[in-house]
């Protein structure tokens, strides 16, 4: 259950972010979910509503974007999602010294205010 944990700190950072922009109602929450994460997107869905429950985002809707997994090979700067169908080595040349460029975070994209 740490989707709820992450939507617990979603909501806090999205409603300190809509003070420091004066912003009164949130509409829409959107949270972009990294592959690597292990974060479900089903379940920060279906604890969205608690959270929310008496902030400025009660009666907002959650919109989430999944990133997925980006690796950039150090051999020859191919950037590629892993697969496990080649051994999550580099399409190009096949070698397995890759750095995870994209899909570890789950970060706060945007926030957008307006009348509920």
């Amino acid at each position: 259950m740490h989707e709820m944990s992450y939507m617990l700190r979603l909501v806090s950072l999205a409603q300190q972010t809509a003070r420091e922009q004066q912003i009164d109602t949130i509409k829409t929450m959107v949270v972009e979910v990294g592959g690597m994460t292990g974060v479900l997107p089903y379940y920060l869905h279906k604890y969205f509503p608690t959270a929310v429950k008496g902030t400025l985002l009660e009666g907002a809707t959650l919109e989430i974007i999944e990133i997925p997994v980006r690796t950039r090979c150090e051999d020859c700067a191919t950037e590629y999602e892993p697969d496990k169908g080649n051994g999550y080595c580099c399409p190009h040349c096949g070698s397995k010294n890759g750095t995870v460029i994209a899909g570890r975070d789950v970060t706060l994209s945007k926030i957008i205010g307006g009348s509920l």
